[in-house]
């Protein structure tokens, strides 16, 4: 299963990391930071309207390398000016591209949060997100049992971090809910075997209360599939390789946000 090959690869990640910069380190440099955000990311997805979180990725496991040129500052700056929410920074090395730097400088240059994308597999991960600048974390329900999610997001939240929890179906939505997440995404994208169907998330949306931010994530390619999730009162959506494979990054995300 890609997901937990990935996840192992992400545990010895943070492996080495710590041999760097020890567990205790990170965590001292973490709560040494100002703790009283107001958690901006929330509060951007809560605004009226269709919140956008725009995606940074180079490449996935499914498309392979999406962009071969990436001026990954300029498409953040390209994003904030064209309107966009937030920013998703993907910070996973081996099987995204992504990097760490990336998310440093972006959080560095823009005014609007971002998103650590990454598989948060170990708390230092959190820490270490809001010490890059990080203003929210991705925590999935497939890769945390429910006790180690609940932590996890009390770790978050008192660093004055966001999470997105991101379910696949009904299970993993009321797993999500019990622990107390305050953003749920639902990704459209089967991470088992990377199947994709848009229509996964119409369906999850009823069983999340309206008082909890909900996110669509993955699959998302036409202003139509906007629309018809925007209909469905949803909040967010988070688009990475559609906008990733656009030339003109203001126009797409103005195609994509004309049936809202």
């Amino acid at each position: 299963m890609i997901l937990e090959t990935i996840a192992e690869a992400t545990r010895k990640r943070v492996a080495a990391e710590k041999e760097k910069c020890s567990l205790a380190e990170m965590k001292e440099k973490a709560t040494a930071m100002n703790p009283d955000t107001g958690f901006p990311f929330e509060q951007e997805l809560k605004k009226p309207g269709m919140s956008f979180i725009c995606e940074v990725k180079k490449a996935s496991p499914s498309k392979g390398i999406i962009a071969e040129d990436f001026p990954y500052l300029e498409i953040a700056k390209e994003y904030e000016a064209a309107g966009a929410s937030a920013i998703s920074c993907l910070t996973e090395p081996e099987y995204f591209k992504g990097d760490k730097r990336y998310l440093k400088k972006i959080a560095e240059t823009v005014s609007i949060p971002v998103l650590r994308k990454d598989f948060t597999v170990d708390p230092y991960m959190i820490y270490e997100a809001k010490v890059l600048g990080a203003t929210a974390v991705l925590l999935i329900c497939a890769l945390l049992p429910e006790e180690t999610l609940k932590e996890y997001l009390e770790t978050a939240h008192s660093l004055g971090l966001s999470a997105l929890v991101e379910a696949h179906d009904e299970a993993e939505v009321a797993q999500a809910m019990r622990a107390g997440a305050r953003i749920i995404g639902v990704n459209n994208r089967n991470l088992k075997d990377f199947t994709v169907d848009i229509h996964n998330s119409e369906r999850l949306r009823e069983l999340v209360p309206e008082n909890i931010v909900f996110v669509s994530e993955s699959g998302i390619k036409t202003p139509e599939d906007v629309g018809r999730l925007y209909q469905n009162k949803t909040d967010a959506v988070l688009i990475g390789e559609t906008l990733m494979r656009s030339s003109n990054k203001k126009a797409e995300l103005e195609k994509l946000s004309s049936m809202c």
